[in-house]
């Protein structure tokens, strides 16, 4: 069963990420998708389930009423942020254009003396460094979103908070060539952690957020998120592998 309800008192993303994991907790709720500018949640439940408890779950600031009541299966419009009607290639194009100018830059600071060790440490510290950009741009939301999917953050909230700090400081590690290994070692098991939690999220079918570059670029959570770990964490191994 699908359910529309209008939820008022969201300011940010950081908001939606909060009322869309309470909302979640909720026994018999199964999906949530909620967009942000026109306040609508679509509610997918396996069994009746009365307002009364989704107030009894929201923080007093968000208030929520039913527009509709249960949506025939043959009218079904998903009601999602625009960017969901989009293709997947059209949404995840913010990344797509990050991962190129990235892999360019450390090509073009290696190309007349070659050495795929060093274009392979440029890129992961650039990778960091423009990604902890993003996630500084929303500092206060971007935790919200990334414990949706991050074992380490669902268990410890402080971790998101120092997390783009993390990013930053490994960032900077690789592109002065110092303490190498310390961070390749910290890659992998950062990287290892967030990479379990979006395979989750992804065989789950759960319709939630990336935060991989913050709340400031609305990404869905996709196959992308994952080959993008998956290609940090081959690179992470492959440098420690030749380092020992």
């Amino acid at each position: 069963m699908k359910h529309l309800y209008k939820i008022t008192g969201m300011t940010c993303n950081g908001c939606l990420s909060s009322v869309q994991q309470k909302i979640e907790t909720v026994d018999g709720v199964t999906n949530v998708s909620i967009n942000l500018e026109s306040e609508i949640a679509e509610i997918t439940m396996d069994k009746h389930i009365p307002i009364e408890q989704f107030k009894a779950v929201l923080p007093e600031k968000y208030s929520i009423t039913v527009l509709n009541k249960q949506r025939p299966q043959r009218k079904e419009t998903k009601v999602t942020d625009s960017s969901t009607e989009k293709s997947k290639l059209q949404q995840l194009k913010p990344l797509l254009l990050i991962f190129l100018y990235i892999f360019g830059a450390a090509f073009l600071l290696n190309y007349k003396e070659w050495n795929s060790n060093n274009a392979m440490l440029d890129f992961m510290g650039l990778f960091y460094i423009v990604f902890s950009f993003f996630k500084f741009l929303d500092l206060k939301g971007f935790p919200e979103s990334f414990r949706m999917y991050d074992p380490l953050a669902k268990v410890f909230p402080i971790y998101g908070w120092i997390y783009p700090f993390i990013e930053l400081v490994l960032g900077l590690l690789f592109l002065m060539r110092f303490k190498t290994t310390i961070a390749l070692l910290t890659t992998i098991v950062v990287l290892g952690i967030t990479t379990i939690g979006v395979t989750k999220s992804l065989l789950d079918k759960k319709s939630i957020r990336c935060a991989c570059l913050g709340t400031a670029l609305k990404l869905p959570m996709t196959e992308a998120t994952f080959i993008e770990n998956a290609i940090m964490l081959i690179m992470a191994v492959t440098m420690l592998i030749q380092l020992t």
